[in-house]
Parts: C-alpha cells; sequence; structure tokens
C-alpha cells in the first residue's frame, strides 16, 4: 500500500515561495530537488511535504492548465496551531511575508480558532487550533 504522500503546487517564483514558507514558519525538505525548478517544504511534526513547482514543469506533469487562483479555489491546505496564540503569530508572519490574511483570526463554534490565508501564488491555507476539552458533547 501507499507509504508517501506528496501534495504537489504550482507557483509562479520558487524562490520567492521558498522565502515565503520560511517566513511563515515552515521549513525545506532538504533534498536534491530544491532547485530554481522545484522545491519541498515541510509542515508539522510529522514532515508532511509539499512540492513547489515552477508552472510550466507543473503543467508538464498533469497535462492541464493550471487554475488561476484570482477566480477560483481547487483546495484548502488546513494545519494545525497548538495555540490561538500561534494562530495569530501566523496571520502577522504571513502579513509580513508579502501573502494575504482572507479570514482574520476568529473564534469557530465553541472549540475551534482559525484564519485563513493565501500564500504568493493565491493558494488558500487555513491554520486552526482545536480546543478538544471544549468539544462538545454528543
Amino acid at each position: 500500500m501507499t507509504s508517501e504522500l506528496w501534495i504537489n503546487l504550482p507557483v509562479k517564483d520558487i524562490n520567492k515561495s521558498k522565502e515565503f514558507f520560511k517566513k511563515i514558519g515552515f521549513t525545506l525538505y532538504e533534498q536534491d530537488f530544491n532547485s530554481n525548478e522545484s522545491a519541498g517544504i515541510v509542515i508539522g511534526s510529522k514532515n508532511i511535504v509539499v512540492m513547489l513547482f515552477s508552472e510550466p514543469t507543473f503543467k508538464g506533469f498533469v497535462k492541464n492548465e493550471v487554475t488561476d487562483t484570482s477566480k477560483s479555489s481547487e483546495v484548502l491546505f488546513s494545519f494545525s496551531a497548538d495555540t490561538r496564540d500561534e494562530v495569530d503569530e501566523i496571520a502577522k508572519l504571513v502579513k509580513e511575508a508579502g501573502g494575504n490574511v482572507f479570514g482574520e483570526p476568529a473564534a469557530h463554534e465553541s472549540w475551534m480558532y482559525g484564519c485563513g490565508f493565501a500564500d504568493l501564488d493565491g493558494h488558500r491555507w487555513n491554520v486552526l487550533f482545536m480546543d478538544m476539552n471544549a468539544f462538545p458533547e454528543k
């Protein structure tokens, strides 16, 4: 069965995207494929890798056009935060790094706190703190 999953994203400028993700706290996946055509970023302690590919390289893989993220969203990437303060900090870092916070940090229901942001290429992300102690009982 499958042992790994790679999430692949098209980007306009690999180097600018690498800097953006480093500024908001992600690390680069230190493998040979970090170049001007591609880069890997590591998300979280489970080492989820998101591969960034230049748009021409990505198009070559998918044999299709790249989604215009100014008009539509194909996916929402969600990742966890350990605290509400971490959500606030990530929102601040996204703004400083040139991203767009489209959903300011806020409470959702009684047990979630999060925000939504778009990276430099318009891909949408959601960072969420979930207080499982406040999770409503059924």
